[in-house]
């Protein structure tokens, strides 16, 4: 399963830089076809994320227990949303709603933090003990910290970005009885304010996290 999903998804990725550019000057059939294959890229990447969390099947309690496998397993499933969520947003009227707002830097940023960070703290926690010939990392209290300050800080942000985006998306495309816009831009970015302090907030969680998670690999 594994080999497949890398394959389909070597495949499939090729054709769909498209989705990025509905409703422009390229040709239409360009902009179909990015939008097929990114809603078919979502088969190798659901196999693939399907196929990480399966693999932990019988060793749930493992995962309760270890904050190392609970950071692998939190990035399985932000890879299976944010694929989800990429293959949603190629599609030509949701994209027309979500395009140049700031659901489109939230769904980057589930992918970034949720899917590449964390399996990459996961995977320094795996190896930076072994390297350094030591059982464990200086401080196991730590890594639940880094954990659940990197979630909070995770959930926090997106949650936010994915409020504003639907907001400016709706705002942007409200109209009065005159048949002009109903809003601003600038009455947009108002209303931004309370989204932009939540992503303020959910970075200040997800960088205090790094900070702990570099503390405890220096100490290590």
């Amino acid at each position: 399963l594994s080999i497949l999903s890398f394959w389909g998804i070597t495949f499939f990725y090729l054709w769909v830089g498209s989705h990025h550019l509905h409703y422009t000057a390229l040709p239409t059939w360009v902009q179909n076809l990015g939008m097929t294959f990114s809603v078919m890229l979502l088969v190798p990447s659901w196999a693939s994320a399907g196929n990480a969390i399966a693999t932990l099947n019988g060793a749930w309690h493992r995962v309760r227990d270890d904050a190392t496998l609970r950071f692998m397993f939190v990035a399985a499933v932000f890879y299976g949303l944010s694929t989800f969520e990429g293959s949603f947003l190629a599609i030509r009227p949701v994209n027309a709603l979500s395009h140049y707002t700031d659901w489109t830097v939230g769904h980057v940023h589930s992918g970034a933090l949720g899917w590449l960070a964390m399996i990459t703290y996961g995977a320094f926690y795996s190896v930076v003990p072994l390297i350094w010939g030591r059982k464990t990392m200086y401080s196991p209290k730590l890594v639940e910290w880094h954990f659940w300050l990197a979630l909070a800080g995770l959930l926090t942000y997106v949650f936010s970005l994915w409020n504003a985006g639907i907001t400016q998306g709706f705002m942007w495309r409200t109209y009065n009885a005159a048949g002009t816009l109903n809003y601003s831009f600038i009455d947009s970015m108002e209303a931004m304010r309370p989204y932009y302090i939540g992503r303020f907030l959910g970075g200040t969680l997800f960088l205090a996290g790094m900070c702990v998670g570099a503390v405890n690999i220096w100490l290590t």
